[in-house]
């Protein structure tokens, strides 16, 4: 029997996972079954399990899947030089959620994991070990703002980070649920904020 390539088997874990994906939007976590998801993907039951045992694995495997387009975007701003404006970064991170967000994008998913996480705690590790990760990269992108001089001195990358994630969180709920903001109202209102603090610290340095 030929071996099958890892590139035939990455690309049959993805056909899987888009197809859960799809499932998931349009019926919700407990509605979906497996066998749904099997029939969506096309494949046999046999195929399919050689991928994914359960539906957990799954839901994780998506959450990661859109929890790393966030992270390369943060990642790419974290090696830029000079560090790019906040608001710079805050557009780059709102476009990669934007491109994320049709009827069967993978960002949808993140408000029913999140409703999940409030009474599930293999959903609640499962979105602390994410926003782990994000609050990290937030971090390292915060401290490098301050020294870049971008903010105070005396400001905390940590604290920062925290804003950054709930804004971030805040354009996900809205952009999903309510479907009344756009990405240039919610940048002009960041750099409306920023703005406005950094005229306050201008001139209280004066």
């Amino acid at each position: 029997m030929p071996r099958v390539s890892e590139a035939h088997l990455a690309a049959r874990r993805e056909q899987i996972v888009e197809a859960a994906t799809r499932c998931f939007i349009r019926n919700g976590f407990h509605q979906t079954s497996m066998q749904d998801v099997i029939k969506e993907a096309g494949l046999s039951v046999g195929a399919f399990y050689r991928y994914f045992s359960s539906k957990s694995e799954l839901i994780r495997a998506i959450a990661e899947e859109k929890v790393g387009s966030i992270l390369a975007t943060l990642d790419q701003l974290l090696v830029q030089e000079p560090v790019p404006p906040l608001h710079q970064a805050f557009g780059e991170l709102l476009t990669q959620i934007d491109a994320n967000l049709a009827e069967d994008g993978p960002v949808r998913i993140a408000v029913q994991v999140w409703g999940e996480a409030a009474h599930d705690p293999a959903f609640a590790e499962l979105v602390g070990g994410i926003y782990g990760r994000i609050r990290a990269s937030a971090t390292a992108l915060a401290a490098r703002a301050r020294d870049a001089g971008q903010l105070g001195p005396e400001a905390d990358p940590v604290a920062v980070a925290a804003v950054v994630v709930g804004l971030v969180q805040g354009y996900v709920i809205q952009r999903v649920l309510a479907g009344r903001v756009d990405r240039d109202t919610y940048l002009a209102g960041i750099e409306g904020l920023i703005g406005r603090y950094d005229a306050r610290d201008a001139h209280e340095a004066s």
